[in-house]
């Protein structure tokens, strides 16, 4: 009897959310946000207008503003 055996579709991994990365030594001054920071604010303000109309570049600019007043008070 042969054995059979079942194909799996495969994986896409772009549904799938990355996990943070650590934080390495970028040589940005303080008070500056990382890229994944930024991309983080920016998809939080995309969802703030429950991903209504909306410039994703006026999205990341207001990111980057909101978290360089942030880190460096």
């Amino acid at each position: 009897m042969a054995r059979q055996t079942t194909r799996k579709s495969p994986v896409t991994t772009s549904a799938i959310p990355k996990a943070p990365s650590a934080p390495r030594n970028t040589g940005r001054p303080r008070g500056m946000p990382n890229e994944q920071q930024i991309r983080e604010r920016a998809y939080e303000i995309f969802l703030r207008r429950n991903g209504g109309p909306g410039d994703a570049h006026s999205d990341w600019a207001q990111a980057e503003r909101e978290l360089k007043e942030e880190l460096t008070r």
